[in-house]
């Protein structure tokens, strides 16, 4: 069974996903305010964490960052409806998906089962992927420039392995959805957008000749 954990401090919604989860064949534990959220975070290994935005004693953001230092362990934030910039902000700081509240349940699982297919997927082509200076071992879902190793989200993992599979060709934004996030692109959806940027910086930072174009209007492209 997978193990989730949900920092929330809505009771009522955390238990509701409790008893929707489990008979999926998810292990659920919770967690009602920030401190406590990042104090179970870290004792144990996840295979994913929910995360709401407005938390006592510690802000999702601020558990988040504190998270991210440590693990990079795949995290859901649940944003308020029309939140956009808590939602920027969780991407910015590493988040991998972001649910706005209300939600429906089953978009959850859907979220939750896709990065748990990803982060398992070794079923397919597993031999190393090679791009000037990058190389990625998807076995292992690692990546290295030269010696130095990549520190990568799930996400970010994904849509750069869709990415170098296909360096210098054009990837449409929605193959990138369907292939890295799991989902169908949706409208004033910014995530990739954010997840691209984060990408740059860290190929950047090590290897400045390693580029991901913008196909204005199309999608990116991996300089081969």
């Amino acid at each position: 069974m997978a193990e989730i954990l949900i920092i929330d401090d809505d009771e009522e919604l955390s238990e509701m996903l409790c008893e929707y989860l489990r008979p999926e064949g998810f292990s659920i534990s919770t967690a009602q305010r920030g401190d406590e959220g990042v104090d179970k975070a870290l004792k144990q290994t996840w295979d994913a964490i929910v995360l709401d935005i407005m938390l006592p004693g510690m802000n999702g953001i601020e558990v988040l960052r504190t998270i991210r230092r440590h693990s990079l362990v795949p995290i859901i934030m649940l944003t308020a409806k029309g939140g956009d910039v808590d939602r920027i902000l969780g991407l910015e700081m590493g988040a991998d998906d972001y649910l706005p509240k209300p939600f429906n349940p089953r978009e959850l699982v859907a979220r939750l089962r896709a990065i748990l297919r990803r982060q398992g997927n070794n079923s397919g082509n597993t031999a190393a992927i090679y791009c000037q200076s990058l190389i990625m071992m998807p076995a292992a879902r690692k990546a290295s420039v030269g010696a130095y190793e990549l520190n990568l989200t799930s996400t970010e993992y994904s849509v750069l392995e869709v990415l170098a599979r296909h360096a210098g060709q054009l990837v449409s934004k929605e193959q990138l959805y369907e292939a890295a996030l799991g989902r169908a692109i949706g409208p004033y959806d910014r995530s990739l957008d954010m997840h691209i940027s984060h990408l740059r910086k860290k190929l950047g930072d090590a290897d400045e000749n390693l580029i991901i174009h913008t196909i204005r209007g199309s999608g990116y492209q991996l300089e081969k």
